[in-house]
């Protein structure tokens, strides 16, 4: 009984897991990229994400974004350039992220995955918060880079940058 039990078990689990659908979340405007560490501290534009998510399933969800770092934005023309300097922005124009895994974490979630920037990729996990309106939704995060483990070491440079995150989203 036991020989035939656990193979009828595990096609049970493969057929209802084939019924789990990811929902494909749209960014909407206006979103936030914010970073802030040391003295400086802005934003950037021209985020282009795809997003598969299901909170009751996260384990099944991914998520990958860029953003341009030509986008940037920090209120002054002079830090404008120096920021796209400190990442070699005509050399590496954009920042990648790329989930590996999504997990539910206490009351929010976790995004694992590898952070390209400034042309090295390193493991972060961004830990979110999304807000369910049906249709819609929010996704509210945040998580620290270290930007010696980047290679960025440009005169000015913060050592470490605290990223957040509020990116609405749409079905």
């Amino acid at each position: 009984m036991k020989k035939h039990f656990y193979p009828a078990l595990l096609v049970l689990f493969v057929s209802l897991a084939a019924f789990v659908t990811l929902t494909t979340w749209k960014v909407k405007e206006p979103y936030e990229v914010k970073f802030s560490g040391g003295k400086i501290h802005g934003e950037f534009k021209g985020l282009k994400a795809n997003i598969e998510f299901d909170k009751l399933h996260p384990e099944q969800s991914k998520i990958s974004a860029s953003i341009e770092v030509a986008t940037v934005a920090t209120g002054f023309f002079l830090k404008n350039s120096h920021v796209q300097d400190a990442l070699d922005g005509d050399k590496y124009p954009n920042i990648s992220f790329s989930s590996t895994s999504v997990s539910k974490n206490g009351n929010g979630f976790a995004a694992a995955g590898a952070l390209k920037m400034h042309g090295v990729v390193k493991p972060v996990t961004i830990y979110f918060t999304f807000d369910d309106k049906g249709a819609e939704g929010v996704f509210k995060g945040n998580f620290k880079v270290q930007t010696k483990a980047f290679n960025i070491t440009h005169n000015g440079s913060p050592d470490e940058l605290t990223i957040d995150l509020m990116v609405p989203v749409s079905k």
